[in-house]
Parts: C-alpha cells; structure tokens; sequence
C-alpha cells in the first residue's frame, strides 16, 4: 500500500524563517547521522522518516559520510523516497555535506573544488535526486583557500545541483570571511550548523551575533549533547548506551559526576514546566531566533515524538532562564 502522509501535518508543527531569507524549516528537523545506516535495522528507519513527515518535518539531514559504512544514510534515505517521499520531493528539505573522510587518496575529503562537487555528484546519485535544497561545507580546511571551497559552493548552485548553500563548524571568523565572499558572489548562503547544546555553548563567543549580523540562520546538532542531557544516564551507563560503545562520539568519561547532578538539577526545573529533561533542553536553544531549527537525532518512533513534544513550550521566565544558567555555570 503506497504512504499517505497525515493530512494535518502542517499544522502540529512551528516553522521559523532561516535567517533574511525565503526558506521557512521546521522548529525541529530529523538528522540521519546515526540509525540510518547499512549496519541498522532499515524499516525502523523507514517508520522514523514517515512518522517524521507525518508531524510536519519537512527537512532531513544528511552528510555524505553518514552511515556507517560511510554512504549508507544517503543510500537508505534514497530507498525511502523511492518507496515512499517521490511524490512530495517540492515539500521536502533535503540536505547534505562534504568535508570529512569520504574515499581514499588525497580527493576524498577536506575542502579543495575537486572534492566538494566530486562529493555531491556522488550524494545525488546514491539518493537518487537531481539536486539537494542545503549543501554543506561540513568543515573548514586550514590548507585550502577558503575562495575555493566558497567558488564549489557556488557552482553547485550554479549547476543546478544545490539550491541554498551552508557552512557546519566554521569558527566566527572563518564564517565572516566565507560570508563577504559569498556576498560578492551573490551566493545564496542561508546556514551554518554548529554543534551547540546546554553544555556546549561556544557559539555564543561571537559565532551566534556574526550569523544574526549577516542575516544567515543556523540549525543546531547534538542538542542533548549525545544523549547527556536526557535521563538515560541518571542511574549509571546503560549496557546498549552511546556512552557503553567503543564506536560511538560519547565517551563513558563524559558521563561525569558533575554533570549528572546539572541534569539532575535541570531536570526539577523541566518537571515545574511538565517537559522532560530533553524537552526542556531542546527548548532552550529554539527560545532564540538566530537558532531556526534544532536538528535531532533518533532511535525509535516514541523517542522522536517524545522531543517533538519540545515546541509545545519555548517560552521561558526571566527567572527560570536566571535559574539555568547558575545550574550550568
């Protein structure tokens, strides 16, 4: 039986306008960084993507190296809009990257022309689409002119092959100076993605005032700082955690003392406004409006819906914003 998406879905979700420019993206959207691989469990994926649209998502994000093995997010996720997404590609954002370990031999990551459009010629064809609406620069490259990873930007656009571009872990002057290029260019830079959660907060050391500055939006990954502040971790290190897997970017050392009391003290403060401790940490970072869209990952169906849930309350206090920050100091 062909996928009908639900018919109210535009209407459970809040959409935020991507800094100065036309695109709306939903308050959250779903990142593919991890569960969407050939090593996991290919219909539990198919089931978060819909469910995904069915609440309103409409932008998906994805890297040329997601997997693992590395392809593999992109593959599956172009399975799912064969199966499944073909009919509403033109209500779909669809993103990916190129700047991490792709393909052996000195062309297959970093920032060089041959590279980034390599790259995405790759990424459409494992998706099966003629152009993606974000691609990304997912990293500076400090020994390519940063001219030359802008000018690939651009010929993306150029081509036809992408139609707004972005930056992901760019420091502030590194986006200022990519900024003034693709300014001379006329290039249609709208985003940056940084890494940013209650825990990590070094975009406010001057990378979030440059994007407002320039009109550029942002969205955010790794909001619940892999998966620290929620309450997976309040009674130790669970056997099937991020934090138990050798592979995994959350190290059982991370897991601190320290750090388990602030959730456990942020976590009084989520009850007093009937939100989880993920809820509320998702909803801290949509409360500013240089942050157009918290990217979240997911493992099952009920933890998506659970931070979906987060939009319901983005307002906070002066006393309850007051009372975070000498919880996080």
């Amino acid at each position: 039986m062909s996928y009908k998406p639900a018919s109210d879905r535009y209407e459970k979700m809040k959409y935020r306008r991507c800094g100065k420019s036309g695109l709306l993206l939903p308050a959250i959207s779903l990142g593919l960084w991890h569960n969407f691989g050939h090593v996991d469990l290919y219909e539990n994926g198919r089931r978060m993507v819909r469910h995904a649209f069915d609440q309103g998502i409409t932008h998906f994000d994805l890297a040329n190296n997601y997997g693992p093995p590395p392809g593999s997010a992109e593959e599956n996720f172009g399975k799912m809009i064969e199966q499944d997404l073909r009919p509403f590609r033109d209500e779909l954002i669809i993103s990916t990257k190129a700047g991490y370990l792709m393909w052996d031999g000195p062309y297959g990551e970093w920032g060089s022309r041959k590279y980034i459009l390599s790259s995405l010629d790759q990424s459409l064809k494992r998706m099966g689409l003629d152009y993606v609406d974000i691609f990304y620069h997912h990293r500076p490259d400090p020994n390519t002119p940063v001219e030359e990873s802008a000018l690939a930007l651009d010929h993306a656009v150029k081509q036809g092959k992408a139609l707004y571009v972005g930056v992901s872990n760019y420091q502030p002057e590194q986006t200022e100076e990519i900024t003034k290029i693709f300014k001379e260019l006329r290039t249609p830079f709208i985003i940056h993605q940084p890494r940013y959660s209650m825990f990590d907060r070094w975009v406010e050391d001057g990378l979030l005032d440059t994007l407002e500055n320039h009109g550029v939006g942002s969205i955010v990954f790794s909001p619940l700082a892999q998966g620290l502040l929620t309450d997976k971790y309040l009674k130790g290190i669970p056997e099937n955690s991020r934090a138990a897997k050798e592979s995994g970017f959350l190290k059982s050392d991370q897991v601190t003392e320290e750090k388990i009391n602030k959730v456990l003290a942020l976590q009084k403060i989520a009850e007093t406004r009937e939100q989880t401790i993920s809820q509320l940490a998702i909803a801290w970072l949509l409360r500013r409006d240089v942050v157009t869209s918290v990217l979240i990952g997911a493992s099952s169906v009920d933890q998506l819906q659970q931070n979906l849930a987060s939009i319901d309350n983005i307002e906070f206090s002066d006393s309850e914003l007051q009372e975070i920050e000498n919880i996080l100091k």
